[in-house]
């Protein structure tokens, strides 16, 4: 059983800096879930910085313990988790990238290991999207933005953060019958965007609609949505108002709270095929002394892997 290091023992600013000061291993045995960054933001249209955002959420996550008292579930200790490191990416090169991402998640995916990864812009996650489906089949998606990310092409080029989940649905790795994406608003380029999701067969929750939802009751939706086959959450941080979450490339006023956030999060339980989950679009340069976006990103992908936890105490009918 692979555990962090106990601030009890050790203080939280000493130590090598992995996620949750969890082991820094890639051998998969007796592994549960695994922890990765993905360095890169060369999929941004806005403001760059997010390739430094798997550093700053592992330092933030310093702060991490190891149960969760929301949902009143032991998390590290139970669930044997591991940080994996970082996937390897070439600087300005999104088509040879996204391959070398792919490549470095398909063996945890093969292994039965849930990924936990840290972006890194949103392009990322179609890397890991190939990977599982390469695995499982077509996904069933839970996606948390303020964007729909569903265009056919941004500034003419087809593969950025603003595409990724076009060219998932074309590429056959999400069911878009079973994907849900929520949280978006903001400016638009015209009528048309608001109806891609419709085209596309996404269900697509603006955040003035989801705002009169209660946790529970999206929970609810999003279950149904996606089924009982296998899932992936994805959760951009521009998800929340840029008031508690600045440190991110497209910030979109307006916004939930970060404990609004967390608690459609945390509402996301029985999802017993959760297969992977990412938290993407950190950018620290915009994000002030207080690193209020990385603490809130780390404490999100904390949420995500006590999910995975109680999914499996459901499932061994613990």
């Amino acid at each position: 059983m692979h555990q962090p290091w106990d601030a009890l023992e050790a203080p939280r600013f000493t130590g090598p800096r992995t996620f949750g000061r969890l082991p820094h291993l890639t051998a998969l045995d007796g592994v549960d879930a695994a922890v990765f960054g993905m360095p890169w933001d060369g999929g941004t249209s806005f403001r760059s910085g997010a390739r430094f955002g798997p550093e700053a959420v592992r330092s933030a996550s310093a702060m991490l313990r190891t149960y969760n008292p929301a949902q009143r579930t032991q998390v590290f200790g139970a669930l044997s988790t591991i940080d994996y490191g970082d996937a390897p990416t070439v600087p300005g090169y999104i088509e040879e990238t996204l391959p070398r991402i792919e490549a470095f998640v398909a063996p945890l995916a093969e292994a039965g290991v849930v990924t936990a990864g840290i972006g890194g812009d949103h392009s990322v996650t179609l890397a890991e999207l190939r990977a599982h489906a390469a695995v499982h089949g077509p996904l069933g998606l839970i996606h948390l933005d303020a964007h729909s990310d569903l265009w056919d092409r941004y500034n003419g080029q087809p593969y950025n953060h603003g595409t990724v989940f076009r060219r998932a649905i074309e590429e056959g790795l999400v069911d878009p019958a079973r994907y849900v994406q929520a949280g978006l608003r903001g400016s638009l380029y015209g009528p048309g965007d608001v109806a891609l999701g419709d085209e596309l067969g996404v269900e697509s929750i603006p955040w003035l609609e989801l705002a009169e939802l209660s946790p529970e009751a999206f929970a609810e939706r999003a279950r149904a949505r996606v089924g009982d086959g296998p899932v992936f959450v994805t959760f951009d941080v521009d998800f929340v108002d840029p008031a508690f979450c600045p440190g991110t490339g497209t910030p979109e006023v307006g916004g939930p709270t970060s404990s609004q956030a967390l608690r459609y999060v945390r509402a996301l339980t029985g999802l017993r095929r959760l297969v992977g989950v990412d938290v993407v679009e950190v950018a620290p340069a915009y994000d002030g002394p207080g690193q209020a976006t990385a603490l809130l990103a780390s404490t999100v992908l904390f949420e995500l892997l006590t999910l995975v936890q109680m999914a499996r105490e459901e499932g061994s009918g613990r």
